[in-house]
């Protein structure tokens, strides 16, 4: 079991963004939920308003599906809770699964969460620290605080890295530079 890397509470993960090593891709995903109340569902887990929330409704796990339609690399999951205005809807226990669909899902992190105020990081990382490649992420809902029913997650967003290319690795090359190894290098020019 591992403890995801939590932010200070308010913390946004949109400064990673801004680092320029990460982009958000949830937009590319296809969601789906378990159950939801009615005006509770994924529009409102994905709106970046702290103050909507899915809803559950239903019996555990609570499951949010997130596939891909290609396999996508995937570098971090950041999740967003807020016991204080949840209490007893506030996950405890969360498990993190990926694979290609829903029958060969393999959970790689599960997170015991103690009354969590904020934005959780989880990296989704193999066994050398490099980002997953995954069609589908999966996170259920084993537990809430208080032994409630029906949870509340607040936002998910879904990160991979951004690849370092080839223009910003030529930004300093003047036009002769370029032509010289591009007549040098046709090999590497068409690639």
């Amino acid at each position: 079991m591992t403890t995801p890397n939590k932010t200070p509470p308010g913390a946004d993960p949109k400064q990673l963004e801004r680092t320029g090593t990460v982009r958000e891709i949830g937009s590319q995903a296809v969601w789906s939920l378990s159950s939801c109340k009615p005006g509770f569902g994924v529009d409102q887990l994905r709106d970046d308003n702290l103050e909507t929330y899915w809803q559950s409704d239903g019996s555990q796990p609570h499951l949010v599906n997130i596939q891909f339609r290609r396999k996508t690399t995937v570098k971090t999951l950041c999740i967003y809770a807020d016991y204080k205005s949840d209490e007893s809807y506030t996950p405890s226990k969360i498990s993190v699964r990926v694979g290609n669909n829903f029958h060969n899902l393999q959970e790689i992190r599960q997170l015991e969460l103690v009354e969590p105020s904020g934005w959780i990081h989880v990296p989704l990382t193999d066994t050398h620290k490099k980002p997953i490649r995954t069609f589908m992420i999966q996170i259920a809902v084993l537990a809430n605080h208080q032994n409630g029913r029906d949870t509340h997650m607040r936002q998910i967003k879904v990160y991979t890295p951004v690849e370092e290319s080839s223009i910003v690795l030529f930004k300093d090359w003047c036009f002769v530079d370029m032509n010289t190894f591009c007549m040098n290098h046709p090999q590497e020019w068409f690639r």
